[in-house]
């Protein structure tokens, strides 16, 4: 019963004034708060209460309650990752690029973020040895030769909580991954965040690269051609959690208007390199410049790469980069050059 949880949202969306309403139906307030605040677990709820509560939303008890396939995001301080396709905590994330697009950039700095926050990082070492290798390895707290290796491992922590795991395609085609996953839950560890690459570059040609994936992070060849990176696809790219509108509203608003904009942005600049911006709208003008700006927004250098670029690494909350996306959008930052946008942080640092 440890994987269900109240709606709290559309409890409250249904019932104003709910502990007002709650006791006029003879439940304690203190009682509904505690169990929207997650105080005392919904397993221990009478059944009484939720059929009160049920009663005074409208709705069934069944609506009322979250099962455990509900998910939660990992924030990265990356804007295009935690923008358009969240990190799922205790989910497998699949990063679908061609040798040479960046993603073992991306898995390196992943890890390197995730250990600021706390989080055990493993790696199964591969057998392909491929350029870039380095990256990864060197931001992985353990490095691990086998997934009998990371069993014991995980097995052998005290703190079993926040785990990441990377490992290459090739221990998902073999089964390795799958059995490790099953292995660790049968002996109660809680769920491990799963970060898979492909070193050989053949899940792009793939339907389903990896089989079913909570998150999808799908790198851009024409973004790298122009050296926009991360060269993470924002419209390509997705998240169960945005499927599933496990997000908050605003989260799930703004990515959806800029993913629509940033669609109608890659049209324009088609047909402005075929036709010539000046016989377009001023509409789709207005459009092409701000996407112009978003994309260059969505830019971002990292902190693993310091070294090698000479910039700063950056990292951006979800609120800015939220507020930041809804500026661009709406125009109010139209009078900033497009190149101010490019490997930076925040608007605020413009």
């Amino acid at each position: 019963m440890d994987n269900i949880k109240l709606n709290v949202e559309l409890l409250r969306q249904k019932v104003k004034n709910l502990t007002v309403a709650a006791a006029s139906v003879g439940l304690r307030p203190a009682t509904v708060s505690n169990l929207c605040t997650g105080k005392i677990p919904l397993g221990r709820a009478e059944v009484r209460t939720l059929v009160a509560l049920a009663d005074l939303a409208e709705v069934s008890v069944d609506d009322l309650i979250l099962r455990g396939d509900e998910t939660e995001m990992i924030e990265t301080g990356i804007k295009v990752i935690d923008l358009f396709a969240p990190l799922t905590r205790g989910g497998m994330i699949g990063l679908v690029a061609r040798p040479g697009m960046g993603q073992l950039v991306m898995l390196g700095e992943i890890l390197h973020r995730l250990n600021q926050q706390g989080c055990v990082t493993m790696f199964i070492k591969p057998t392909d040895l491929v350029p870039g290798i380095e990256d990864v390895l060197s931001e992985s707290q353990h490095i691990c030769q086998t997934s009998n290796e990371v069993f014991e491992l995980i097995t052998g922590l005290q703190d079993k909580n926040n785990l990441i795991l990377a490992a290459d395609r090739q221990n998902v085609i073999n089964g390795e991954i799958y059995t490790l996953l099953e292995q660790l839950n049968d002996v109660g560890v809680p769920t491990v965040t799963t970060l898979l690459v492909d070193l050989r570059g053949d899940a792009v040609d793939d339907v389903e690269p990896y089989g079913p994936l909570d998150t999808l992070w799908e790198f851009d060849a024409e973004l790298i051609s122009r050296r926009m990176y991360p060269a993470i696809h924002p419209v390509y790219s997705t998240s169960v959690l945005l499927e599933g509108a496990q997000l908050e509203k605003e989260h799930m608003h703004t990515q959806q208007q800029a993913r629509k904009f940033l669609r109608r942005y890659r049209e324009l600049r088609f047909l402005g390199s075929t036709y010539g911006m000046d016989k377009m709208p001023t509409t789709d003008q207005d459009i092409y410049h701000r996407g112009l700006r978003l994309e260059a927004y969505l830019t971002q250098p990292f902190l693993t790469t310091e070294a090698f670029t000479n910039k700063k690494g950056e990292t951006v909350s979800l609120s800015e980069t939220l507020e930041d996306v809804k500026r661009i959008l709406k125009g109010e930052v139209d009078q900033i050059p497009v190149d101010a946008f490019y490997q930076t942080g925040s608007i605020a640092g413009l």
